[in-house]
């Protein structure tokens, strides 16, 4: 990945110079940014997301040194961008995170999904780099690691880490590039998103069954649509997963829409690739569950009759608009 020398500063009402800045290592924090941990002015990240202005139109920034944070976080909608920067050594992808932020809150709990989040994002034009998002929960309840709730939202070289239910991909255009992504139930799923996935990790627990992506477009005129681009499916590290144990997906609403393409699958795939919703509630009848230019062991097999095998892949720019490069940091794009 080629990495520039940018900084990029723009004066926020508040005083701070909140910089989009690019490095091949960031473990000090960018000049201008709240600065959490260590001997930083907050010691949990959801009071310096408190202290935010939420009337200024000017970028802002916060940088999390490293440290596990046992919190969750929220976000409110901002008038601005906000980038969220993470300690690590290597920006180009998650290998080198140095921070995590979780907890384990669940719908056992009595909470929507959204509340059981460990971050809930629900302002539009954020960035977050290198961070570790966990829900720990584990098997029994929806727990999600993200709540992403706003367009224009980009996640760059972060981990998502949950059982069921991971990453809530609900509303806007989003991006997922150099990212993890682990669970065994749904765990990419959301309503009206349009999101991006390029150059994932997919990693799947042990489970007897399991279904990675769960989306709900409920009409034609839902603008929903996964891409999951250039990534590879395997078992978790640790994990022994059974050969065939996992679907692509199957449909939440019967208007799904998800494409996997580009992607290497391990035999962690079932031949059949997709799934219907459940027994006498099927909803396949409008689905589009695409598949292009896939290899490994499941990628093989007669797929579902309602899957469709395409002609050609999927671009960027069908998924996101034509003016996707105004708020995705194409850098990280394979």
């Amino acid at each position: 990945m080629r990495f520039e020398l940018a900084l990029t500063s723009l004066l926020a009402a508040t005083g701070l110079a909140a910089p989009l800045e690019k490095r091949a290592s960031r473990t000090t924090a960018p000049s201008g940014c709240l600065v959490v941990g260590g001997s930083g002015t907050y010691s949990t990240v959801q009071a310096a997301v408190n202290a935010l202005s939420t009337s200024s139109t000017s970028s802002q920034c916060i940088f999390i040194n490293s440290g596990t944070y046992k919190e969750q976080v929220y976000i409110q909608a901002l008038k601005g961008q906000l980038i969220i920067y993470g300690y690590t050594t290597d920006t180009s992808s998650y290998s080198a995170n140095k921070v995590t932020i979780t907890q384990s809150k669940s719908q056992a709990d009595g909470l929507t999904n959204d509340q059981t989040a460990t971050l809930r994002a629900a302002t539009p034009n954020l960035k977050v780099y290198n961070i570790n998002l966990v829900n720990s929960y584990g098997k029994g309840s929806q727990a999600l690691a993200v709540s992403a709730q706003a367009d224009k939202q980009g996640y760059y070289g972060v981990q998502f880490k949950g059982y069921q239910d991971t990453i809530l991909a609900n509303v806007g255009n989003q991006v997922y590039a150099k990212c993890y992504i682990e669970g065994a139930t749904d765990f990419i799923f959301g309503q009206k998103a349009t999101a991006w996935f390029d150059g994932v990790t997919i990693g799947v627990l042990a489970a007897s069954s399991g279904y990675i992506t769960a989306n709900g477009r409920d009409s034609s005129s839902n603008p929903s649509y996964y891409v999951i681009n250039k990534s590879t499916i395997a078992a978790a590290s640790g994990n022994s997963v059974t050969a065939g144990a996992y679907y692509l997906g199957r449909p939440w609403r019967n208007y799904a829409r998800v494409v996997f393409q580009n992607t290497a699958m391990s035999n962690v795939i079932k031949a059949a690739g997709w799934s219907i919703w459940n027994s006498g509630d099927e909803r396949t009848d409008q689905v589009t569950f695409g598949e292009y230019g896939n290899t490994g062991d499941g990628s093989k097999g007669t797929r579902a009759s309602f899957a469709t095998k395409l002609s050609s892949a999927v671009s960027i720019s069908t998924v996101l608009g034509s003016s996707y490069t105004s708020w995705v940091d194409t850098s990280y794009l394979s």
